[in-house]
């Protein structure tokens, strides 16, 4: 392999985890050790090209033709590839060979293509799961994060867009490409349209949310992403679709897996009010609600062409968009918004007043913040009854009634930092 790639091989020192760098450029690959039983490939320059993924993706496909003994599985990211291999079965120094040469014949393809599939799915736009999301995270994170109370006004603000019907419009008429499945959630895809001037770019959360509904969708950097199941989340909601997974029963649309995309599908969304997203969500895996999934090609050559003919359109687009982005990083700079720190949480010097006849302290038995207080002073609660809800570790905590009684006393509200141990509330004898 050295006598193949000498100038190449000589720059890789020896206690290097860099075993392979071959090519310049968009036609470079970088293998790196991962331990003793795994090698990372890497595709050109760290960068949003989907000329990388077609490479990454062909390279794939032919390492798993070769069919060689000792390779286990290969995993696929965007621009990258990782190997698990036997080394005892496969020697690394054959695996590099054999990858090595793939690669060349790969660089040398001008007629890349690939099948792909357009699936069109709903979208409810700015659905209310996600604007519960928006003010859970302003209740218990961050209140004055510059993405709140409105992740579309953000977006429309950081791309310099004239309205948020453009936004709308951008998101409605963008063909998502995509590129990788798994961001976090199992099937969960990493779309980016086709075309430039559709790729809305944002910044994430900071700190992230603690809870985002399943199947929200959102854009972080200049990626989509469909979340596949309830959790935390950082991504800018723009809306809210139908399952990513479904692993009891057969739907069509799955087509026998349990994960809904593939690679290189492009996803077109089409707009659904909030209820029938609802009865959508209750019907599709079911299999009562078929989904339009349309056949075809996706050829490298024809992209590359419509990226010439369109050069002019999407250069001025990326600048509009990078001042404007530009602009909106100094503006968090001058309002003090660049940098966040959570508030510490002040000593309650009244917790440990004496409480009097009949009277019952409700104590935290974990530190958080408090998102939803359900009671009211001198309401009568019974024992189980919900009193106020917390938040911590990505969880919602609720802290019920152990006996019946009167709310005497409500020592805390919505959005304030709270102790474990600290009073939150008191009960009398009804």
């Amino acid at each position: 392999l050295a006598a193949a790639y000498p100038a190449q091989s000589a720059a890789i020192e020896a206690a290097s985890p860099i075993v392979l760098d071959i090519g310049r450029d968009d036609t470079r690959l970088v293998a790196r050790v991962s331990g003793d039983t795994h090698l990372l490939l890497e595709v050109g320059p760290p960068e949003l090209d989907l000329v990388l993924r077609f490479r990454a993706h062909a390279l794939m496909q032919a390492i798993e033709a070769l069919g060689l003994d000792g390779l286990v599985d290969l995993t696929p990211g965007i621009r990258s590839l990782q190997l698990h291999y036997r080394p005892e079965t496969l020697p690394l120094a054959t695996l590099l060979e054999r990858i090595a040469a793939q690669w060349t014949r790969v660089c040398e393809q001008d007629d890349l293509e690939v099948p792909s599939r357009i699936v069109h799915l709903p979208l409810s736009w700015d659905d209310p799961a996600c604007q519960l999301a928006i003010e859970k995270y302003m209740t218990t994170v961050r209140k004055d994060a510059p993405w709140c109370p409105s992740n579309l006004e953000f977006i429309r603000r950081i791309n310099d867009l004239p309205g948020l019907d453009a936004v709308r419009q951008t998101v409605f008429d963008a063909s998502y490409l995509v590129m990788g499945l798994g961001d976090v959630y199992l099937g969960a895809p990493v779309a980016t349209p086709l075309d430039p001037r559709h790729r809305l770019v944002t910044t994430k959360y900071n700190p992230a949310r603690t809870w985002t509904a399943e199947n929200s969708v959102g854009i972080g950097g200049a990626y989509l992403c469909v979340y596949g199941m309830e959790g935390p989340g950082g991504y800018q909601f723009v809306g809210r679709t139908l399952q990513m997974w479904n692993r009891y029963r057969a739907v069509a649309a799955f087509d026998g897996k349990p994960w809904l995309l593939r690679f290189f599908d492009q996803i077109r969304f089409y707009p659904v009010e909030a209820d029938e997203l609802l009865r959508i969500r209750h019907d599709f895996p079911l299999g009562r609600y078929p989904l339009r999934i349309t056949h075809t090609t996706l050829k490298l050559a024809d992209y590359q062409a419509f990226l010439t003919s369109e050069a002019a359109g999407i250069a001025a687009f990326r600048a509009q968009q990078r001042a404007a982005f530009n602009a909106e990083r100094e503006r968090w700079i001058a309002t003090g918004q660049a940098h966040f720190e959570a508030e510490e949480v002040a000593a309650d010097l009244g917790e440990d007043a004496p409480l009097g006849l009949g009277e019952h302290a409700i104590e935290s038995h974990i530190a958080g913040n408090l998102w939803q207080v359900k009671v009211e002073i001198g309401q009568h609660v019974r024992e189980g009854d919900t009193l106020v809800i917390l938040e911590s570790m990505k969880m919602e905590i609720p802290i019920t009634a152990p006996r019946d009684g009167l709310v005497r006393e409500i020592r805390v509200q919505p959005g304030s930092p709270v102790r474990a141990g600290q009073r939150i509330l008191i009960l009398s004898d009804a």
